[in-house]
């Protein structure tokens, strides 16, 4: 594919066949698994991970799973029942293959997870960068309801999410730490967003969409979620060591990452 690969994914309508969405993913695999060495993913792995807190014995369904980096740490922590889905079939063969390599008991499966429907009652439904890449509010409240249809009574949504309030004019600050945003209008319900990344000094970018945080809350509300949070990326102790306290502070100040948590 050349020295610069670059892949924009645009995310279908919901009109579109569940092939043709999968296959926008297919040349993302590789670069994306290798985009979790980035300098942001340590902030990213530590927030998630604290937030999401305990899983021992629970049973956990993550949507958008891609080739499984959070979903195999699932059920490493104690899990008892972890299901992965992503409709990007190249994804989930990559999570199969790492499951053979190392049976961890998942199950992946190559669904759309607008018509997902339900899979089962979990204590825990997560998702990582699933509904920032939804380009109508038809296709978000079609995902929060899935999301609310697969959740025992009190259980928690936990998902890595766009920050959708931070200033376009920072967009750029921070892709020292591996990512960058740009994007060509301003911002209002459905706006592109293109993100962009370097890995092994070859870059790629795919399409994430904009809704404010009242579109977010109202979807989430009307599925019949409870509460809401919204929780800024925190410094872990690996972060600190690597690259010291200082290098992270345009990254904490103008976050391009938050986690929404909710509950049933």
């Amino acid at each position: 594919m050349g020295v610069w690969l670059r892949v924009r994914i645009v995310v279908q309508t919901m009109k579109s066949s569940e092939s043709n969405r999968s296959t926008c993913y297919d040349p993302l695999v590789e670069a994306y698994q290798k985009s979790k060495q980035l300098p942001f993913r340590l902030l990213e792995q530590h927030t998630y991970l604290s937030l999401i807190g305990d899983v021992a014995g629970k049973a956990i369904l993550d949507l958008g799973c891609g080739s499984g980096f959070y979903t195999r740490q699932f059920k490493q922590r104690g899990a008892e029942q972890v299901v992965g889905v992503d409709v990007a079939l190249k994804m989930i063969e990559s999570a199969r293959a790492a499951e053979t390599r190392e049976p961890l008991g998942i199950d992946y499966r190559v669904e759309d997870v607008a018509a997902l429907g339900q899979l089962g009652n979990f204590d825990l439904v997560v998702a990582s960068y699933l509904l920032n890449c939804l380009p109508t509010q038809a296709q978000l409240s079609q995902v929060c309801q899935t999301i609310a249809a697969n959740l025992k009574p009190g259980g928690r949504f936990v998902t890595l999410n766009d920050n959708v309030q931070q200033p376009p004019e920072t967009y750029a600050l921070c892709a020292r730490y591996g990512c960058a945003k740009s994007t060509a209008q301003p911002l209002q319900e459905g706006t592109p967003i293109l993100l962009s990344f370097v890995v092994d000094g070859q870059p790629f970018s795919f399409n994430n969409y904009h809704f404010s945080r009242t579109t977010y809350e109202l979807a989430l509300q009307s599925a019949g979620f409870k509460t809401m949070q919204w929780h800024q990326p925190m410094l872990s102790p690996e972060s600190i060591q690597q690259y010291g306290r200082d290098f992270w502070s345009a990254f904490l100040e103008h976050s391009p990452i938050v986690v929404i948590e909710g509950s049933r």
